[in-house]
């Protein structure tokens, strides 16, 4: 007996039609038919909305319109295709069928991942982007010790230079490199009393935290917040879309996503090698606040936007294949 698939949907006159069609074919070809509405997953309302009803049996699939020949043509093939595998590979075929029969554990998870994974995905950056936070504001609550348990931790993830971090708490929200060139704002040097901040002076510069006057600074740097940020953005508007935005193309990824903090990131990093050769060319700069933040969010945002949609549509062939397993497992047996 082979399994028949009808992907329909609530008041379809047509899938109520193809259904009393298989019904009649039942006793001329026996199979077990399993009825799936596609309302019940996005991606399947998606996938199939401009086709119903669509059959399915075996590696066989019929998109309305079709006729009850063309109906009876496609269970004969799939009949004769079965009928052939069992022939070349009798036990094989079997093990096959028993395993398809059966809902593992690994089933069950894999489809409640699939299901739950942009959820876990946001809580997760959520917690990334903002446990940093956290550690000024235990500084400024006076609990040092839990503070400097989060520097710590995120000390391998990022430089932690101060004249490149957010503050919280203090005067400015930022106090940058005097090379940033950002009149009325007081730099890192003027207030941190480190005047030479190429080595040793970066490791001062990453051992800074600040101070009650000054603030205290995040536990990973400016372009790190924004890229982190950008993502949990976007996380939450793909959420919101009941994740329907569609992917962008790969070349707008680089172009906008990674041209920008490539040029500022690479140009800033190349300068202060005060290589010889470069110095008429490139001279010595230091990138804003501002500019990290906006090329990070740039890279951070066209990022997820490239990846997100991607991860969706893997996880919605999942859950197509999962839920037509357990939909066909349950008419089997409804126990399960």
């Amino acid at each position: 007996m082979i399994n028949v698939t009808l992907y329909q949907r609530v008041d379809c006159h047509l899938c109520e039609q193809v259904q009393s069609d298989l019904e009649e074919l039942q006793v001329k070809i026996p199979h077990k038919l399993v009825i799936i509405d596609i309302d019940s997953d996005p991606a399947m309302k998606d996938m199939f909305s401009m086709d119903i009803p669509v059959v399915e049996v075996g590696p066989y699939r019929l998109k309305y319109p079709f006729s009850k020949q063309d109906l009876e043509m496609t269970l004969l093939a799939a009949l004769d295709r079965k009928t052939q595998l069992e022939k070349v590979d009798d036990q094989g075929y079997h093990q096959a069928v028993k395993r398809g029969k059966t809902i593992t554990r690994a089933d069950k998870i894999s489809l409640w991942i699939s299901k739950n994974y942009l959820l876990i995905l946001n809580l997760m950056v959520f917690l990334y982007v903002g446990i940093p936070f956290t550690a000024p504001i235990l500084k400024e609550a006076g609990a040092d010790r839990a503070a400097e348990v989060i520097y710590q931790v995120y000390k391998p993830l990022c430089h932690q230079w101060s004249f490149r971090s957010w503050f919280i708490f203090g005067e400015q929200p930022f106090y940058p490199h005097e090379a940033a060139k950002m009149p009325g704002v007081l730099t890192f040097e003027e207030v941190s009393g480190i005047t030479d901040i190429n080595d040793p002076g970066r490791l001062q510069a990453r051992t800074f935290e600040g101070n009650e006057i000054l603030g205290f600074k995040v536990a990973y740097c400016q372009r790190d917040v924004a890229i982190w940020g950008s993502i949990l953005l976007f996380g939450l508007i793909f959420a919101i879309s009941k994740r329907k935005i569609k992917g962008i193309h790969w070349l707008i990824w680089i172009l906008i996503g990674l041209g920008p903090i490539g040029l500022d990131g690479f140009s800033q990093l190349i300068s202060q090698l005060n290589l010889p050769s470069l110095s008429g060319i490139l001279p010595y700069r230091e990138s804003t606040p501002y500019l990290r933040t906006l090329t990070g969010f740039l890279f951070g945002f066209m990022t997820a936007w490239y990846g997100y949609p991607t991860i969706e549509d893997a996880m919605a062939d999942t859950r197509r294949i999962l839920t037509k397993k357990f939909a066909i497992v349950s008419h089997v047996d409804p126990e399960k």
